[in-house]
């Protein structure tokens, strides 16, 4: 166990108790979820006391939870090189209402929440360019939401004859593409080796009647 980061969130949590939803602490981890309202607060706090010093911003991403009903939490990770300790800060919120930018407060979040928007639809209020950064222009939907289909909703190919990348529905032309999730053995209807054992049995069989035959004729001489 971390004794100095567990002392830090004993003390983070004294000094923001009231905007502190919920405080863990997982083996060298040390997490806390806040309300969306109270991110610039918290952070700016996080950032500028100097028993904590979160003065880096490693990454902003998400992750989905679609039978929630704020189905998302968006997750920060930040560094106090001081301190020499890593923090994670979760802020859930829903696919319709915006997270305030740490733009302001932290430079290299603002391509992070780009990558956020791009990838789960993450709206965040404040931010001087949000707009798509991992995607083609054109895009639609979010990727790395939950229900987004694994073979998303249009290809993109370059047409020689109109010199130009066009947009086309999916269309996966390949066979089997109605799976029975039986294992490759299972799914054949005639194995090989099936095949082999009939032949070695009827071939078995031929030499049976021919040996009996030869018996027979021997006898009768």
């Amino acid at each position: 166990m971390n004794e100095a980061l567990t002392e830090m969130g004993e003390y983070i949590s004294a000094a923001l108790a009231e905007r502190i939803l919920r405080q863990d602490m997982r083996g060298d981890e040390l997490t806390i979820w806040i309300d969306r309202n109270s991110l610039l607060k918290v952070l700016t706090f996080l950032r500028d006391d100097q028993n904590t010093q979160f003065k880096l911003v490693m990454d902003v991403t998400a992750v989905d939870h679609p039978d929630r009903e704020d189905r998302f939490e968006v997750v920060y990770h930040l560094l106090s090189m001081t301190h020499n300790q890593r923090l994670r800060v979760k802020v859930p919120t829903d696919e319709h209402t915006p997270v305030p930018s740490v733009g302001s407060l932290f430079s290299s979040a603002i391509w992070l929440e780009r990558e956020t928007w791009d990838m789960y639809g993450v709206l965040f209020s404040g931010h001087q360019d949000l707009r798509r950064i991992l995607t083609d222009y054109g895009f639609e939907g979010h990727p790395l939401r939950k229900d987004f289909p694994l073979t998303g909703y249009f290809e993109v190919r370059y047409d020689d004859e109109q010199k130009r990348v066009v947009y086309e529905p999916v269309s996966l032309v390949q066979d089997f593409r109605n799976f029975d999730f039986l294992s490759p053995w299972e799914g054949m209807p005639h194995l090989p080796a099936d095949e082999r054992a009939a032949d070695e049995r009827v071939a078995d069989a031929k030499a049976a009647d021919e040996r009996a035959g030869d018996a027979k004729d021997e006898g009768q001489g």
